[in-house]
């Protein structure tokens, strides 16, 4: 086992997991900290340590709202548990779990970008546990990554300060982290030419951030996306509400500025990190987590980092052509026409399809509003995985791409369905973590997810056999079945025939406009 290797700021020390073949190193600095003056700064190189840099717990999560102080709130119950969890703006380090016995094994590497809207969250979260992973062979990095108003903050002084990395900062992070890794990985016995990157929600956001950014070509060969995009929708839900332009950003910068009483970028950066947290919880609406209502920063198109809104970019195939994986729960974000009757049904696809107003009426029309409500709903998350298929599959058949939607009984007192990250204990196969009276079924249901996932980032197909040596439902790649590999309470295949009349008409109507 590999418990102490040197990479190159110095020699780290490991711990065994609670398997002693896999060994887990927490806290490994990637960066310099973002303190001071490097607030607001593109992530600098760590300083070198001398001796053995004790590696053996997490380091503090980013600056965010406390976690685990509502107790209404779902995601408290489920992983934001701990309100003492350690939280500094010195926050730029990464985790690792190898199961290598020696750094030459060149084992294939995944990385991870945790979700929770760009404003919270953690790789320090219990659902991550990288060990279920690890044992599939796979070496497993976890990093952490600035948040929130430390991150995504852009204002006029920054952009004149410095025009090559003016806001963007977490996301910037996130590929001085991977860099890191593709430079150090080899240390933990990974190959550093076999990268596959993923993230959740925000994080998902992110990792469609790094497939379109030029910053990062070549440096990742695969990537998966699990409930990361919101495309298409009535009424304004569109491919662009996850990013904001330069101009958009910077106005935010100097609002919130004019808010907090801050005449300058000079003394922003001397205003203690805690003061500034609350701040900006104050300015953008935030009680004890994200909600209606909250000012959510979204990434910035700064010509640097993005080149355009990312979802468009995508569907372009302006992107890194590498594999992809996508992902979504079946429940979550739900998009239906907001009409009390048929007349404003009409008046809806007039404004929303132009000319395709009555063949989306035809697709959704029932004997009552209630039923064509119904036929009207769409998952934007299943949208956007079909629009970027069927633009890379025109365009680059070559390249394989895999769909698949989670869709199993959720047990608890809440009832909650398969709510949005409740996927998460199933693919990292850390339910026993989650205090859900989980059953077999899905245990079951976890190994076959994490063994999907682990094949994908070995090889880029999720194919291959079970612990047990039998093969596990065969998953189609997109091309060939226009469908999803259904997470139910087991796996099974869906084809185009189980895809919903609208979402096929939604589908090729945005893709018209492209």
């Amino acid at each position: 086992m590999i418990k102490e290797t040197r990479v190159e700021n110095g020699v780290v020390r490991g711990v065994s997991a609670a398997d002693p073949r896999i060994i887990s190193y927490k806290g490994i600095p990637f960066a310099a900290p973002p303190v001071g003056a490097l607030r607001w700064k593109a992530p600098q190189k760590a300083a070198d340590w001398e001796g053995v840099l004790d590696c053996t717990r997490f380091a503090p999560i980013s600056m965010q709202c406390k976690p685990g102080t509502d107790p209404d709130n779902i995601y408290t119950r489920e992983w934001n548990v701990d309100p003492d969890i350690p939280m500094s703006e010195d926050c730029l380090y990464l985790n690792v779990w190898t199961p290598a016995k020696t750094p030459e094994e060149r084992l294939p590497v995944f990385v991870w970008y945790f979700g929770g809207g760009l404003m919270e969250g953690n790789p320090a979260e219990m659902e991550f546990n990288g060990e279920r992973i690890a044992r599939r062979g796979i070496v497993v990095v976890t990093i952490n990554y600035r948040l929130n108003v430390f991150s995504l903050l852009a204002h006029p002084e920054l952009t004149a300060e410095a025009p090559e990395a003016p806001t963007n900062f977490g996301l910037l992070d996130q590929t001085f982290a991977t860099k890191w890794v593709k430079r150090n990985i080899a240390a933990f016995g990974g190959d550093p030419d076999n990268i596959t990157i993923g993230g959740q929600s925000a994080g998902g956001r992110s990792v469609q951030v790094q497939l379109t950014s030029p910053q990062t070509e070549g440096l990742f060969q695969k990537a998966i996306i699990m409930s990361g995009i919101r495309c298409g929708g009535y009424r304004g839900i569109n491919t662009h509400g996850l990013n904001r332009t330069m101009e958009q950003a910077e106005a935010d910068g100097v609002d919130f500025f004019r808010y907090a009483g801050i005449e300058s970028l000079a003394q922003a950066r001397q205003i203690d990190a805690f003061k500034l947290m609350d701040l900006f919880k104050d300015y953008a609406g935030i009680g004890s987590g994200l909600g209606p209502g909250t000012k959510m920063w979204a990434p910035v198109i700064d010509g640097v980092m993005q080149l355009g809104h990312f979802s468009e970019q995508i569907i372009r195939n302006k992107r890194h052509m590498v594999p992809l994986m996508m992902s979504n729960t079946s429940s979550e974000a739900i998009v239906k026409p907001d009409v009390s009757s048929f007349e404003e049904l009409e008046a809806m696809a007039k404004e929303a399809f132009g000319d395709k107003a009555g063949k989306f009426l035809e697709t959704v029309k029932a004997d009552t509003l209630e039923k064509t409500i119904e036929n009207a709903a769409f998952s934007p998350m299943e949208l956007g995985m079909r629009l970027y298929f069927e633009s890379s599959n025109a365009a680059h058949p070559e390249i394989d791409t895999w769909a698949a939607v989670f869709d199993p009984e959720i047990p608890g007192w809440d009832n909650p369905g398969t709510f949005h990250s409740s996927d998460l204990w199933f693919v990292f196969e850390s339910l026993a973590s989650c205090w859900r009276p989980f059953t077999g079924k899905h245990y079951d249901l976890a190994r076959h997810m994490c063994n999907y996932v682990s094949n994908f980032i070995k090889t880029g197909n999720p194919n291959g056999n079970d612990a047990d040596g039998t093969p596990m439902p065969l998953w189609k790649p997109y091309r060939e079945c226009k469908g999803q590999m259904h997470y139910g309470d087991v796996c099974s295949q869906l084809d185009d025939g189980s895809v919903k009349p609208v979402t096929k008409f939604l589908t090729e109507f945005y893709l018209s406009q492209y």
